[in-house]
C-alpha cells in the first residue's frame, strides 16, 4: 500500500518542495490550504502527478477540515506556520497560530492515528537571544526569548516547538515527533509568489540601502530543507529528535561581493560600501522590513548540522549556488527589476 503523508501549508515554499519529493518518490500526499480557491493554480505550480496529490480547506486556528485532511495519513509533516515580511503589531498574531496550529496538527494526527510528525521548526526558535559577537549552536540550544532582542517570529518559534514537544511528552503515546530547524531558506522558487525568507537578496539586488548593514544569516537551500524532511519521514529512530539544517553564515557584505562578483550588469544596484549601525537605525524607523532586524547588528551565528549529517546522511549543496540561484530566480521573474 503507498505511503500518506499531510504535508501542512501547501503553498508555503518549503512545503512546495517537500510536496514535489514525496510525490517523486511514490508517496500519496494530502496537503492543507486556507481556501480551496488556491487549489488550481497550487496543482498548475507543483506541476505533480495530480492522481497522487489531496487538497483539503484546513486553517492554522480552527479546527474545520483538520480531521478529513488527516484521515488515513501515516506520517504528517507540519510546515504551516506564519513567516511575515515585517514584525506585526501585536507578538500574538505571531505567537497564537504558531503554537495552536502546532498542537492543533498533533492532536489530530494523533487522533488519526498517525505513527510520526516532522515539524518545521527554525533556527528562531535555536539561536535567538543573544549579544553582539560570535556564538555557536547546535541542537541543544534553545532562544532566549526572555531577552530584548527576542522579536516576535523568534518567540513565536521558539515558544510552537517547545509546546509541541511538551504536548507529546504529555500526550504523544506512540506516536513519534521530530523538528527541523532550518536558518535562512534560500533558492528558486516554484512561482512567482514572493516569499518573505528571500527579502535580503532582494533589498541587495534592488538597491534598496546605501550599503551593507553588519548583520547576516547562517543559510541553507529549500531544496536541502525539502530533503532533509522527507529523510526524516522514513529515517528509524526519529522521536524526540532535531535537526538544524543551515550552513555557512554570511555576512550581508559576503552576500554582496558574491552577487556583484557573478551577476555582472544584474549586480549594478548591490551596494559597494557598508552601512553604519546609526544608519540602519534610522532607516528602521521608516523601514519595516529594516525594523525587524535592528536587532541583529553585530551578531554571528555558527551552526553545526553535523547531526543530520551523521544520522541521516544528509548533505547540502554549496551555499554560494544557493544565494546566486536565488538571486538569478528574482530577477528573472521580474520579482526584482535591475
Amino acid at each position: 500500500m503507498a505511503r500518506k503523508v499531510l504535508v501542512t501549508g501547501g503553498t508555503g515554499y518549503i512545503a512546495g518542495y517537500i510536496i514535489r519529493q514525496l510525490i517523486v518518490e511514490g508517496w500519496e500526499v494530502n496537503t492543507t490550504v486556507r481556501s480551496l480557491s488556491k487549489e488550481a493554480k497550487l496543482r498548475e505550480i507543483l506541476d505533480v502527478d495530480n492522481g497522487r496529490l489531496h487538497v483539503f480547506a484546513a486553517d492554522l486556528m480552527s479546527d474545520d477540515g483538520w480531521a478529513d485532511a488527516m484521515a488515513t495519513c501515516t506520517h504528517v509533516a507540519h510546515v504551516a506556520s506564519p513567516l511575515p515580511a515585517a514584525t506585526p503589531k501585536h507578538e500574538d498574531d505571531l505567537i497564537v497560530p504558531a503554537r495552536d496550529g502546532a498542537l492543533r496538527a498533533l492532536r489530530y494526527a494523533k487522533d488519526a492515528g498517525v505513527e510520526r510528525v516532522v515539524m518545521t521548526s527554525s533556527m528562531a526558535a535555536v539561536a535567538y537571544g543573544v549579544g553582539r559577537g560570535t556564538h555557536h549552536f547546535d541542537e541543544s540550544h534553545w532562544s532566549n526569548i526572555d531577552h530584548p532582542d527576542a522579536y516576535p517570529y523568534v518567540k513565536s518559534k521558539t515558544i510552537a516547538e517547545r509546546e509541541a514537544r511538551k504536548w507529546m511528552t504529555e500526550n504523544g503515546g506512540s506516536m513519534e515527533y521530530c523538528s527541523i530547524n532550518p536558518g535562512m531558506v534560500l533558492g528558486p522558487q516554484m512561482s512567482d509568489d514572493f516569499s518573505t525568507s528571500l527579502e535580503a537578496v532582494k533589498k541587495l539586488l534592488e538597491g534598496a540601502f546605501p550599503g551593507t548593514p553588519d548583520l547576516g544569516f547562517a543559510v541553507v537551500d529549500v531544496r536541502d530543507v525539502a530533503d532533509l524532511h522527507v529523510k526524516a519521514l522514513t529515517a528509524s529512530d526519529m522521536d524526540g529528535e532535531r535537526f538544524l539544517a543551515a550552513g555557512k553564515f554570511f555576512k550581508m557584505r559576503e552576500i554582496a561581493d558574491l552577487l556583484i562578483e557573478n551577476l555582472g550588469k544584474d549586480a549594478r544596484k548591490v551596494p559597494k560600501r557598508n552601512l553604519p549601525d546609526w544608519v540602519m537605525k534610522f532607516v528602521g524607523k521608516f523601514d519595516p522590513v529594516a525594523a525587524s532586524v535592528v536587532s541583529e547588528l553585530g551578531k554571528v551565528r555558527i551552526v553545526d548540522s553535523g547531526h543530520a549529517r551523521g544520522k541521516l546522511g544528509w548533505t547540502m549543496r554549496p551555499e554560494e549556488d544557493s544565494v546566486l540561484d536565488t538571486a538569478r530566480d528574482l530577477i528573472a521573474r521580474g520579482i526584482v527589476k535591475v
